[in-house]
């Protein structure tokens, strides 16, 4: 499972063109926080059982992403009259984050849902809570032992990558010699390579595709904007591009226009509002992009509770949660955008 670290996956506010998606994300006015994407109902069918007091540790919410997990987690948690929310300030610091659980140990919680800062320093916290008889829901980025955690949810970053590749894949099928490129996230982190080996794989199943340039970004506007400039100048005919992550498509956006190009067709990682606008306006080269959830939040919560009340999950016959879940990566296009579109975040 992914180790994944910071998100920067905010987009801005809602725009209905390229030219007006990148002045949303450039303008220095405070925006407009989008409400949460916890869109879904409470748990199908499910009456009030006995309380509960959940902790959560979740993230600093400096990055659209992030942000939009802990507004999932709140709003989840505000569905159930049964549910009290104990949640942490958030931080992305390790040491911090280690006292905040701790705090909520000696609050003596129900359940804790983490999101860590980093899986890996954060396990012995987990570990922690376990024996004290705390069960752990491990929200995305994965504890180094799984004896930290009762159940692990989270993304699919190899399945980002696979069905990005798919997608372009069936959009250029029919093409001979086609090319793609790829901007791509950090390289020291497992969840770039883990993206980027699911393309790989994907790309092998149409063999008239080739990719032919690969440049690494930092999930920021400022850094998509470099990469996707220096890979332009190197690169004067492409058919496809895949973008990891739609904070950087920001600044990748940016560049394309600057450049003047709409020679190609680009598909984005993560699932923001405004790239969702975007694909939906269908006036740029912007056509798609690949969900990465922060609904995870809501289903974390969802999971603590029945974890907390003894219960299953509701359309499964077993009557204890599930040990490990990973969420699907939807390709979001202009023919399903509407149904995603209550998911995006800002």
């Amino acid at each position: 499972m992914p180790q994944t670290s910071r998100r920067g996956l905010l987009f801005g506010t809602a725009a209905v063109s390229a030219g007006a998606l990148l002045t949303a994300c450039t303008s220095n006015e405070p925006k407009k926080k989008e409400p949460a994407a916890d869109t879904g109902p409470a748990a199908a069918g499910d009456k009030p059982g006995k309380p509960v007091t959940i902790g959560f540790a979740g993230p600093q919410a400096d990055h659209g992403w992030l942000n939009a997990i802990n507004e999932n987690a709140k709003s989840r948690a505000g569905k159930y009259s049964e549910v009290t929310l104990e949640i942490t300030e958030g931080s992305n610091d390790t040491a911090a984050q280690i006292g905040q659980v701790q705090t909520l140990i000696n609050k003596k919680v129900d359940v804790l849902v983490i999101l860590p800062a980093d899986g890996k320093a954060l396990t012995q916290v987990g570990l922690q809570a376990m024996k004290a008889g705390i069960p752990v829901i491990n929200l995305d980025r994965i504890f180094a032992s799984p004896q930290a955690y009762r159940c692990w949810i989270g993304g699919d970053n190899y399945g980002m990558g696979l069905n990005a590749g798919n997608h372009i894949g069936e959009q250029l099928k029919d093409k001979k010699n086609a090319k793609v490129v790829e901007l791509a996230g950090l390289d020291n982190l497992e969840l770039t390579k883990q993206r980027s080996q699911g393309f790989a794989d994907a790309l092998k199943n149409y063999p008239n595709i080739e990719r032919v340039a690969r440049q690494a970004a930092d999930f920021t506007v400022e850094s998509g904007q470099a990469k996707m400039a220096q890979m332009l100048q190197a690169q004067k005919q492409f058919d496809a591009l895949w973008n990891h992550d739609d904070d950087q498509g920001v600044g990748a956006l940016r560049a394309i226009q600057q450049a003047g190009r709409d020679d190609f067709l680009m598909v984005g990682g993560a699932g923001a509002k405004a790239a969702m606008d975007a694909i939906k306006a269908d006036n740029s080269v912007l056509k798609a992009t690949v969900l990465y959830p922060p609904t995870m939040a809501a289903s974390a919560i969802d999971l603590a509770r029945a974890l907390g009340q003894g219960k299953g999950v509701g359309g499964m016959s077993e009557l204890e949660i599930p040990a490990s879940i990973t969420l699907y990566s939807a390709v979001v296009t202009k023919d399903n955008v509407d149904q995603y579109l209550p998911t995006g975040f800002s």
